[in-house]
């Protein structure tokens, strides 16, 4: 199965490579799509527990979904396009974490979190930027006294409770649901203060995050195909935001 990996891991290379030029992004993106479909059929051969047709089911509903998105989005619209592309990324990635802490009682749980933590971050941010480029939420910044105070509350209120579930004080299922719930609403905090012109940064940081979620599952279920597909996502995503702020002539730290 590794070696299927391994292929599809090529692909997204050179699809990555391939989609810096106007001129080959779009065999790229199908070089890519065709290195997914690899690693999706290699890990659905080597599986035995799962439901085809469940699979079947998600397959359906799935592509009918993605079909109309395509045809009906306008190209303007697609920074909203991918945020929520970006936003499903990090959710299923928490999903499939959440399933091994439910199902498995030797999955890690400092690393079920991580996967959850970004994953549910990204989840939320991500339709909050949405909501801000589609006009939904307001693309002015919306700032309050103590915002960043209650940002790091969140973020330390996690920290604290993982610490909290080493010492063994409370069962790990209510520390769990506590996790969720502050990813949530850091993600929320994160973004809400942030300007609707500064979005396509915060876009592509969020995309970033999705990838980071998705190698930390990966680690999670010990799947290489997720680990390597997410620490690519997670280092373009890094470097393309890197490559916006200097275009603004701007930190990242100065956009967030």
């Amino acid at each position: 199965m590794n070696l299927f990996y391994l292929i599809a891991a090529v692909c997204f290379i050179i699809g990555l490579k391939r989609l810096s030029h106007p001129k080959t992004a779009r065999s790229g993106n199908f070089i890519a799509a065709a290195g997914m479909l690899v690693a999706i059929a290699a890990t659905l051969v080597s599986s035995n527990v799962l439901d085809f047709r469940l699979i079947a089911i998600g397959l359906i509903i799935g592509s009918t979904v993605g079909a109309l998105f395509a045809t009906r989005v306008q190209m303007t619209e697609m920074p909203q396009m991918v945020a929520i592309f970006n936003g499903f990324g990090g959710g299923a990635s928490a999903l499939v974490a959440s399933s091994e802490f439910f199902t498995s009682s030797s999955s890690p749980f400092l690393i079920v979190c991580i996967s959850v933590l970004i994953g549910t971050l990204t989840f939320s941010g991500s339709f909050i930027a949405f909501g801000k480029l589609q006009g939904f939420i307001s693309g002015k910044p919306i700032v309050f006294k103590g915002q960043q105070f209650l940002n790091a509350l969140a973020f330390s209120g996690i920290i604290i409770l993982l610490s909290i579930n080493n010492l063994g004080t409370l069962d790990s299922q209510s520390i769990f649901y506590a996790v969720v719930a502050l990813s949530f609403l850091l993600g929320i905090g994160l973004v809400v203060p942030i300007g609707g012109a500064d979005m396509p940064v915060v876009i592509s940081l969020l995309n970033s995050y999705s990838g980071v979620a998705a190698a930390a599952t990966g680690f999670l279920i010990d799947n290489n195909g997720l680990i390597i597909s997410g620490s690519l996502v997670g280092a373009s995503g890094l470097i393309l935001t890197n490559i916006m702020c200097k275009g603004m002539n701007r930190s990242l730290a100065n956009v967030i």
